[in-house]
């Protein structure tokens, strides 16, 4: 909308997407003030008033509790770490947040760009109307809590949310869908909305000119064996210990569980043998490898992988590229894992 002076002032969503430019905007602050930090959880809150949202998946378990798969087509921001970098081992981050994860056959029914979101509601009251839900319906849900675990984002349903269905021809679902189509013809606009204008520049693959790809076309890809290239955060390592990235044995190769995560998914990758003396260009002593995989991490200066209790980390986005690969012939599929090739790690 313009006024009389010519200017031009922009709804949230379409500044947000106006990346480089400068945009006038309208709004109501409605909060200030740092993050809440819930105490003892690690979890931080916000309460979202209202939200339009498209239901993708509805799962319920034998105790009535719900969980639903929702998305609109944005990112959902990146979450800075409070955890033991040592704790890995026994207690690894999730790949997600659902009890069981989805099978193939339902995340190929995802979106490839864009957070599939998780709300779980605990017992929902009838009144709320989730069993009407359908498969790709549109709604709005009002009063609904967001909160991070882990580093992924959920929705909770509260015992004030509310409901309501929206029509294919709505504003905002329209605008949504365009906004959708608008990422997908161009390749940069499925880079994560939170790495522009560009990732770290603290990785480089050997192809540049490959286009990106999210870890949801890595998971839902057709065939079992490909390549892409994607930007990612690595948010654990296992191990994490330099001294313990070399089998203690024999050759002594390189072996390490990187979990990566993007807006769409999370991951393990694996970085092994030669792939490893890649990506550390060769054999560096410890200190050296220890000083690069912080910067990956996004571990402070004055923080530091050796003191592993509670490290405060904001990992970056990196370039990599990922091959996906099979253990077993007979049952490629269910024995599918992921290894970075290709990328090099550098100073």
């Amino acid at each position: 909308m313009e006024n009389g002076e010519g200017y031009v002032y922009l709804a949230l969503r379409d500044a947000m997407s106006s990346i480089g430019q400068k945009v006038n905007l309208l709004a109501v602050v409605v909060e200030h003030g740092a993050p809440k930090k819930t105490k003892g959880t690690g979890v931080n809150s916000y309460l979202l008033q209202m939200r339009e949202i498209k239901i993708l998946h509805v799962s319920e378990d034998l105790e009535g509790n719900w969980v639903l798969f929702v998305w609109d087509g944005t990112d959902a921001p990146p979450v800075s770490f409070q955890t033991n970098l040592d704790a890995e081992a026994q207690n690894p981050l999730p790949l997600h947040l659902e009890p069981s994860p989805l099978s193939r056959d339902v995340l190929c029914k995802f979106p490839c760009v864009g957070t599939v979101l998780r709300i779980f509601a605990n017992n929902p009251r009838e009144e709320l109307g989730l069993r009407s839900l359908g498969i790709g319906q549109w709604v709005k849900f009002h009063k609904m809590m967001f909160q991070s675990q882990s580093g992924l984002w959920h929705g909770l349903l509260t015992p004030s949310s509310r409901l309501s269905a929206l029509s294919d021809e709505d504003n905002t679902v329209v605008h949504c869908e365009r906004y959708y189509n608008e990422r997908l013809s161009s390749n940069l606009n499925n880079l994560p909305l939170s790495s522009f204008p560009w990732p770290s520049l603290i990785t480089e693959t050997d192809h540049d000119h490959v286009a990106f790809s999210t870890l949801m076309d890595v998971l839902t890809y057709s065939k079992v064996t490909q390549k892409f290239k994607c930007v990612v955060r690595v948010v654990a390592l296992l191990p994490w210990r330099a001294e313990d990235f070399r089998s203690p044995e024999g050759t002594r190769v390189y072996r390490i569980r990187l979990t990566l995560e993007d807006p769409t998914a999370r991951i393990h990758a694996y970085v092994f043998a030669e792939d490893g003396v890649k990506f550390f260009e060769g054999y560096p002593p410890p200190d050296t490898l220890t000083r690069k995989m912080n910067k990956l991490l996004g571990l402070t200066e004055s923080g530091s992988s050796e003191d592993s209790d509670n490290v405060s980390r904001n990992p970056p986005w990196v370039q990599c590229c990922i091959k996906s690969y099979y253990l077993v012939k007979s049952n490629p599929w269910e024995t599918r894992r992921y290894r970075i090739f290709g990328t090099k790690l550098v100073q």
